[in-house]
């Protein structure tokens, strides 16, 4: 991925690793466009960061995802980065029967979102030189947290959707996936200052070092996730399926 001089969107852009994301690609003198549900977050970023533009979007609706993509495209012509960093995640109980709002809206925004926009995307991004998608998955696309199930099967399902995208569109669009381990932010609640978790400073710190290589890595893994994306391959899939979910079992119940 080019390191500067890019048209950068990038989606759940308005907290968290999205926001991060967004004023470290500004600093590095790209044209930055974020996108998000609440306008009063967005606006509170677009306050911080001169320059920096944003829409409201929500990648959970499939009609407001077209529309938002002919516009974005109609008011910024030079996009050729697209960072598919939206997504919501649920603790779920699927020891018995429930109510499935969460585990379907979870499918709809972290999987068909992503999916959605790269679709109502791609035409354009095909014509721009130093084009780019970015998709964040997710170490527990690789050893799932057993308390939420249906955004772990997201993750995984982005995972294998980019390596799909990665070599459909070799040659003419850059496809990366970077992949979080539990990383001290807001996506649930008390996690921005949960023990364990990589502080986010530390964590983009290092994303960032990655992305500056050349050529860019397809996969953005820093040093912490590693014990979760390469568990299978290094056959200690059980180990640490089990050591994951016993240490999340011990916390909630701290916690409680």
């Amino acid at each position: 991925m080019k390191a500067n001089g890019n048209t950068i969107l990038i989606t759940g852009g308005a907290s968290g690793i999205g926001r991060e994301l967004a004023e470290r690609f500004q600093a590095q003198d790209n044209t930055v466009i974020i996108a998000g549900r609440r306008r009063e977050r967005l606006d509170e970023v677009i306050a911080a960061n001169e320059g920096m533009v944003s829409y409201v979007l929500d990648v959970g609706d499939k009609a407001d995802i077209e529309a938002f993509a002919a516009t974005v495209v109609a008011e910024h012509p030079g996009l050729n980065v697209l960072i598919n960093n939206a997504g919501i995640m649920t603790a779920e109980d699927v020891t018995c029967s429930r109510d499935m709002s969460d585990a379907e809206a979870t499918v709809t925004t972290n999987l068909l979102g992503p999916i959605r926009l790269t679709n109502a995307l791609i035409d354009h991004l095909m014509t721009k030189p130093d084009a780019a998608v970015i998709n964040l998955s997710s170490g527990l696309a690789f050893v799932p947290l057993v308390s939420t199930p249906t955004y772990c099967a997201t993750k995984a399902a982005i995972h294998s959707y980019t390596v799909s995208l990665r070599d459909a569109l070799k040659g003419r669009v850059e496809v990366i996936e970077l992949v979080p381990p539990a990383v001290q932010t807001e996506l649930t609640p008390g996690q921005s200052t949960r023990a364990g978790y990589m502080p986010l400073d530390a964590f983009m710190a290092e994303v960032m070092t990655l992305f500056a290589l050349q050529p860019t890595p397809p996969e953005i893994l820093v040093e912490r996730v590693g014990v979760l994306r390469f568990a299978e391959a290094e056959k200690r899939f059980d180990q640490t399926l089990a050591s994951l979910n016993d240490a999340a079992r011990k916390a909630h119940a701290q916690q409680g």
